[in-house]
């Protein structure tokens, strides 16, 4: 499975060219798309039969269907029960986090957890954690190797802790959380379908290892801690911080999917 983000993908490098809609959007879900096909290619000749790209950015209505390799299959649009992990728990042999970031309050190109900015710090078990590190404990609970990390330099870096194993490819050198120096779409397509390629070699189900798990969550403001702490199982820790435990992995992605949806409810226009 390919779990496809955007802010991580070529070119990409500010606010408008991830939100639908906008006219840099139309041109960079072009290069998104052209970003999952490198990898779509580059799996099928290291020996994968069976390629499912799962569309994890916003409103999951970014990749363009018509324009996608046609080994794979696409799960596309919201509401799906694990977000950007829909599937992990199928039998897969292995996944990609291509087009991933840092996480929120870190150093990296629109870097962020889940919300674009309320969001300041998400910590998995004491350790701070980006998207990357919470799918890639979901995925080590169902037995699901990362074969393959795509973003920012920052993100592998970030990936080379989380996921020491994978293969990683910078398309990008952040140099502010809106500015980076780029690679064209023809070197980092290569590089892509080349990392894809040796990522297979590391496919196969391990032994899934599932226990409980507590995440931390600090906010911009109090009030989105006040709104969050009504969810049954969390409690408010801090002025702007609430945390839970979960018995699994699973548990916690699906209790932190509703700790961010009333988050983002809750915030007001420009004073968030």
């Amino acid at each position: 499975m390919i779990s496809a983000d955007m802010e991580g993908a070529t070119g990409v490098t500010w606010t408008d060219d991830v939100v639908p809609g906008t006219e840099p959007w139309q041109r960079f879900r072009r290069l998104f798309t052209g970003d999952v096909n490198a990898t779509i290619a580059g799996l099928a000749d290291g020996g994968a039969t069976d390629i499912l790209v799962n569309e994890a950015h916003s409103t999951q209505r970014n990749l363009l269907l018509e324009d996608l390799d046609p080994r794979a299959r696409m799960l596309t649009g919201k509401h799906k029960p694990l977000s950007m992990m829909e599937g992990i728990d199928t039998g897969l042999d292995g996944v990609v986090f291509l087009g991933y970031h840092t996480g929120a309050g870190c150093d990296g190109v629109l870097s962020h957890t889940y919300l674009p900015n309320q969001i300041t710090d998400v910590r998995l078990d004491g350790t701070p954690a980006s998207e990357g590190r919470l799918n890639t404990a979901l995925a080590t609970e169902h037995g699901v190797p990362v074969l393959l990390v795509s973003g920012d330099d920052k993100t592998c870096d970030d990936a080379r802790d989380y996921a020491p194993t994978a293969t990683t490819v910078a398309v990008k050198h952040c140099v502010s959380r809106y500015a980076a120096v780029c690679l064209p779409p023809s070197r980092t397509s290569a590089d892509l379908t080349a990392a894809a390629t040796d990522g297979m070699r590391r496919a196969g189900r391990t032994t899934p290892s599932a226990g409980p798990h507590h995440i931390d969550v600090e906010f911009d403001a109090s009030h989105l801690a006040q709104a969050t702490a009504v969810i049954p199982t969390v409690e408010q820790t801090g002025v702007r911080t609430v945390g839970f435990d979960a018995p699994t992995m699973t548990e916690a992605m699906k209790a932190f999917k509703i700790v961010t949806a009333i988050a983002d409810g809750a915030a007001q226009g420009k004073y968030g």
